[in-house]
């Protein structure tokens, strides 16, 4: 830092602010540094950073076992958050159970993480994790047994929005195509359209049980009920193999049966047809996660943080 600092004409204090993160460097004494540090090599040592400063600036996530859509987006926009205010992510797979959860928060905390952010647990990692007192706990998932903070996307706003527009085109009898039966997620959406067909009056046939994959999107047309005119999927992967199992029944989408999902994944919009879905912002949840942290490991008061989800509507639902 001391090179760096000669060959670019400025204290070691001024290279310390910019190395870290800080805003109050001039733009040009900014880059000057920079171009020194390219020219030169320069590499900060982490754990003599971490003895300076008694931070890791690191921050744990427990990501679940499947590549799904909305986790791997949440993983994303955390990693570009957390680079953006100083901070490095450590990401570790948790698989669904009390072992691989309890060896997962051991690793973690061996990497000296200051805090944890857990990210779409099953039903059993929410229920360990809230008896959790390693270090600072977040969740992106809001859920009853959690009293720590949470930046999560109102679930049950969004699963309204999806039946009112269903209602509104007509629709008086409609399906459900479930999420995994141990995610939390699925469970809320679940719970959400039950009560949102219940309060329109509503006829909801039995639910199907999915996975999240359109696979068992394409299984469950086959459970469709054949008085449903509308069916609500959990997820886009799942109204994807609910589309393509429909029209190898012979049933056209939205002609003979409209279908909404929920995600918005960068394809919906050229499914056939486009599908009407609910977005998820997964970008704003990266963004207030590191923001909640960061005033947790700073001493601001830190609270729950819902974000209202968008209606995308397209061409798979219709009017009656």
């Amino acid at each position: 830092m001391h090179d760096v600092a000669a060959h670019a004409g400025v204290s070691h204090q001024t290279v310390s602010r910019v190395v870290n993160g800080s805003a109050s460097v001039k733009p040009a004494t900014r880059d000057r540094i920079a171009l020194a540090i390219g020219q030169l090599g320069y590499h900060g040592n982490l754990a003599a950073r971490m003895l300076a400063t008694r931070r890791s600036r690191a921050i744990g996530v427990l990501a679940p076992e499947a590549n799904d859509f909305g986790p791997t987006s949440t993983i994303h926009a955390l990693e570009f958050a957390a680079r953006s205010r100083g901070y490095r992510l450590i990401v570790i797979t948790c698989l669904d159970s009390a072992d691989s959860v309890e060896e997962s928060l051991s690793l973690l905390l061996q990497q000296a993480v200051e805090a944890i952010v857990v990210v779409a647990p099953s039903a059993r990692t929410a229920a360990m994790m809230a008896s959790f007192s390693g270090c600072p706990i977040l969740s992106l998932q809001k859920g009853p047994e959690r009293a720590t903070p949470a930046v999560y996307i109102d679930q049950v706003a969004g699963v309204n929005m999806a039946i009112r527009h269903l209602a509104g085109l007509g629709h008086r009898r409609i399906q459900m195509v479930l999420g995994r039966a141990d995610s939390v997620e699925a469970a809320q959406r679940h719970a959400a359209f039950e009560v949102a067909t219940r309060s329109a009056d509503l006829h909801a046939s039995s639910a199907v049980q999915g996975d999240w994959t359109a696979r068992s999107g394409f299984a469950a047309a086959d459970r469709v009920d054949a008085a449903t005119t509308a069916v609500f999927c959990a997820n886009d992967q799942m109204a994807l193999g609910l589309i393509a199992g429909l029209h190898s029944r012979g049933l056209r989408v939205p002609e003979d049966i409209s279908i909404v999902g929920f995600d918005d994944v960068p394809e919906a919009a050229y499914f056939q047809p486009a599908l009407t879905t609910v977005r998820q912002d997964f970008a704003r949840v990266g963004e207030l996660a590191i923001d909640q942290l960061d005033g947790l490991l700073t001493g601001r008061a830190a609270a729950a943080r819902a974000i209202t989800p968008e209606l995308i509507v397209r061409g798979s639902a219709r009017r009656l």
